[in-house]
């Protein structure tokens, strides 16, 4: 018999208010929720920030047994059951951290009734599947990350591909598969591979507005550390992660920025598990403001105040990057997603692509990166597109839409570059064009006698990074192609031939090299927001206690409250228990445990 939607939507709002502190749902929350109440199993595809992990926490809050959410990090279960926790509600983890007296402490717990919500590795879940399946009364299962299950997401585990046994013991208990992202092939291979075929889709929309969307292309080098500098001063004290491409790379980097006085370390798989768990706890805790990391880091992640994240490199695939930019403005104030690109970080990811399992695919995956990287157009509409979802309006939160592109008749620098390439029989790659054209002295440039060519030195006029930036357009309108497969040299196409001999002309976009100088705009996602000048200084104030408090209870301090609820706080200033409780974000249980310490706080302010 259906649920009465009415009163399962008011016992909804009053479990949100009390152990969250929200008064509504975000966008699809309460859909999801209603259909596994029903017993239905779905698939959720919402973005990070979105609100996932709600769609099965509420439906386990209100119903009766134990909720299974199987999780393939410890860290991430650890940060989720520590949330919960502090927000009154009864959860707990099984994993390999903690003793077998611990686990089994838990086991008890929820035998006895006393859990709502337990996560799980899958490989701990199917070794103990019997026991499950016989002893404790599951209300439902989730699968956090569910995109690990498929060897077509960008993720894959194999402990994953053995959770379709699920539903063969447990026929009767709703599955809910939770990702933020997931192509159609990988959302139709997470059906097939949980063995839930006619599991309803809930797709949320992937628009993050609040993340500002930046790339920077040709930048190498110092003038790309000074630049990645100036806009780490913009995000002055404010947490973020820089993603390298290799292990090597974080640990330079992070070397170069301890130098500039600023509190960095480098993450990667070759660090130990203590060296590793002191960087993420230090990064949580907001003792270390920046993390310098290769992919390795941040799927663990639910800190919510990461203000801004940066691509050092460009990453290899548009699911990579859009999970990365992910891990920024949770909490959903403003943030900044920056890429630097260059033709070399195609040439890296190349060579790791013909090694892979599946080349063909990856090739695809990485040039769609390519083109985004090198787009003209609005970054957002490009992001969208590819997890299908279309928007008819520019963003107005990328760099594109806030500088749009000036063009120009471009063919006399395309007939330097291609004329180049002729007379080097089309064997040279970008690097030595590059040098021909802008005269390079270079050791490999006199030996090969390239200093006699007659275009050798006609693009003196021009910078290094216009070079880089008129290059790469001249490859991404198909003016000449790079032969992987020899050497990566450049290859005249039929229209580069004919731009080249006259017969065409074409348009290049200017080359403006791009400062992070002022604040970008923000947009009207975050302005109501805004703190005024007396406020910002209460928020500041308001950060401060928040991290005493984080250390004198040994939790992460966006557990205590996030930074969307400390500026509510320094905008409305409740000094009494009953207005503090309705501020956004604070719920029964922290009310009763902070109310008195933020607000006399808020009154010594006043």
């Amino acid at each position: 018999m259906p649920i009465n939607q009415e009163q399962l939507k008011a016992d909804s709002l009053g479990i949100l208010r009390r152990f969250y502190g929200y008064s509504s749902f975000l966008p699809m929350q309460f859909e999801v929720i209603s259909h596994v109440m029903n017993g239905g199993d779905c698939i959720v595809l919402m973005p990070t920030g979105g609100g996932k992990s709600l769609c099965y926490q509420m439906p386990a809050l209100l119903s009766d047994g134990c909720c299974i959410v199987v999780s393939p990090l410890l860290a991430l279960m650890k940060d989720q059951v520590d949330a919960l926790i502090a927000n009154g509600v009864p959860a707990a983890s099984i994993n390999s951290m903690q003793s077998e007296a611990q686990n089994r402490e838990v086991l008890d717990l929820a035998l006895s009734g006393r859990l709502k919500l337990l996560y799980i590795s899958p490989e701990r879940l199917l070794n103990d599947l019997q026991y499950w399946s016989k002893q404790i009364k599951i209300s439902l299962i989730a699968i956090d990350e569910a995109h690990c299950i498929s060897q077509w997401g960008h993720d894959f585990r194999p402990e994953y591909t053995q959770l379709s046994v699920l539903k063969e013991h447990f026929p009767g208990v709703p599955v809910v598969a939770l990702t933020a992202t997931a192509d159609q092939i990988t959302r139709d291979d997470i059906r097939k591979q949980l063995n839930i075929p006619d599991a309803k889709l809930f797709l949320s929309s992937f628009d993050r507005k609040n993340i500002s969307l930046t790339v920077l292309s040709g930048y190498s080098g110092a003038d790309k550390f000074n630049t990645l500098v100036k806009f780490l001063a913009r995000h002055h004290g404010e947490s973020g992660i820089i993603y390298c491409f290799s292990r090597k790379n974080t640990e330079s980097l992070a070397a170069k920025l301890q130098k500039r006085g600023l509190i960095a370390e480098a993450f990667h798989a070759g660090l130990s598990v203590a060296d590793k768990n002191i960087v993420q706890t230090g990064f949580l805790n907001d003792d270390i403001q920046i993390v310098c990391a290769t992919v390795a880091f941040g799927m663990g992640i639910d800190k919510s105040n990461v203000r801004w994240v940066v691509h050092y490199n460009m990453p290899q695939n548009m699911e990579s990057y859009y999970q990365e930019i992910g891990r920024a403005g949770r909490d959903g104030l403003e943030a900044d997603a920056l890429m630097f690109y260059s033709y070399g970080d195609v040439l890296s990811h190349n060579r790791f692509v013909e090694e892979s399992g599946q080349v063909q695919l990856n090739i695809q995956k990485l040039e769609l990166m390519q083109r985004y990287a090198e787009s003209s157009i609005c970054r957002r509409r490009i992001l969208l597109s590819y997890f299908n979802e279309r928007i008819d309006h520019d963003c107005g939160n990328c760099d594109v839409c806030k500088n749009p592109p000036k063009r120009f008749d471009g063919s006399v620098l395309v007939q330097m570059a291609l004329s180049a390439i002729v007379r080097t029989n089309q064997k040279i790659g970008l690097y030595t064009l590059k040098d021909i054209l802008r005269g390079s002295s270079n050791v490999e440039i006199i030996q090969a006698r390239y200093h006699h060519l007659k275009t050798y030195g006609v693009g003196r006029h021009l910078t290094n990074l216009q070079w880089n930036a008129y290059l790469l357009q001249m490859q991404q309108l198909g003016i000449f192609e790079v032969a992987y497969n020899e050497n990566n040299h450049l290859k005249i196409t039929p229209y580069g031939a004919d731009i080249l001999y006259g017969r065409a002309k074409v348009q290049l976009t200017e080359f403006v090299k791009k400062e992070f100088v002022e604040k970008q705009t923000r947009t009207e996602a975050v302005l109501d927001l805004d703190l005024s000048a007396t406020e910002q200084e209460l928020f500041d104030q308001l950060k401060a206690l928040r991290y005493i408090i984080a250390q004198q209870e040994h939790k992460k301090p966006y557990m205590v409250f996030s930074d969307k609820t400390l500026k509510a706080m320094a905008h409305e200033r409740p000094t009494t228990k009953l207005a503090f409780s309705s501020v956004f974000g604070v719920g029964d249980m922290k009310t009763e445990r902070y109310w008195k310490r933020f607000t006399d706080l808020i009154k010594r302010s006043i």
